[in-house]
């Protein structure tokens, strides 16, 4: 639904009269305009993953493993070629296809599913080692529930545009209702032990953006 032309990560916009923010609007306004955003670029964002989630996740032991809002499917085939069994969840069948292709290109199986991050939920019984959150900026009612979908010792991970950066960063979304603090990630991590929780600046070329990030466990 994350490296791009003006700032770094999905889902955020800069706005602008040329660029409409893709973040307001009703859900099959703002699918539509991610499909033509996506169809208008070969990689709207970079086709390696995230620095944070490679740094945070990139030595973890693969197991099952969730990317909900896997936009152009870059971290769910960067998850694939370290051996975990991925599921990409997203509402944009155009970005997903373009996901499906590079992993097919080299020879991984992943699970793509074209839905709603608000709405959708895993199979009865099915629980992941990890569920990626990466610059999918919705309430943080919809990171609340995936705290269920995590298997004993599963580790939910959030990366995102901080609420701070809508007035001191650069980049994002514009609707501060898509946006985090920290203690709200807290928070959405419930009874979930934290291991990580805070704002961190990230350097772009347009300036620095401050992001937040969420590590938290499932006990096992």
């Amino acid at each position: 639904m994350s490296d791009g032309h003006q700032h770094s990560d999905r889902h955020g916009s800069t706005g602008g009269p040329d660029l409409p923010d893709p973040d307001r609007g009703t859900p099959t306004t703002r699918q539509a305009m991610w499909d033509e955003r996506y169809a208008a670029h070969e990689h709207v964002w970079s086709a390696t993953p995230n620095a944070e989630v490679e740094r945070i996740v990139g030595g973890w032991p693969p197991g099952r493993a969730l990317d909900l809002g896997a936009g152009e499917g870059r971290h769910a085939v960067w998850l694939a070629s370290r051996g975990w069994r991925v599921t990409a969840v997203d509402f944009s069948s155009v970005g997903l296809a373009k996901g499906e292709k590079e992993a097919t290109r080299l020879g991984h199986r992943i699970d793509w599913v074209v839905a709603d991050a608000r709405s959708w939920h895993p199979a009865p019984q099915v629980l992941y080692d990890l569920v990626l959150v990466s610059y999918l900026h919705l309430p943080s009612d919809v990171v609340s529930r995936t705290r269920s979908w995590l298997a004993p010792g599963g580790a939910l991970v959030v990366v995102g545009h901080g609420l701070r950066n809508l007035t001191e960063g650069v980049g994002g979304p514009s609707d501060p209702a898509l946006l985090h603090t920290p203690e709200q990630l807290r928070e959405a991590a419930g009874d979930l032990a934290i291991e990580r929780c805070e704002e961190y600046v990230r350097p772009t070329e347009h300036g620095d953006a401050i992001d937040v990030v969420l590590v938290a466990r499932r006990p096992g």
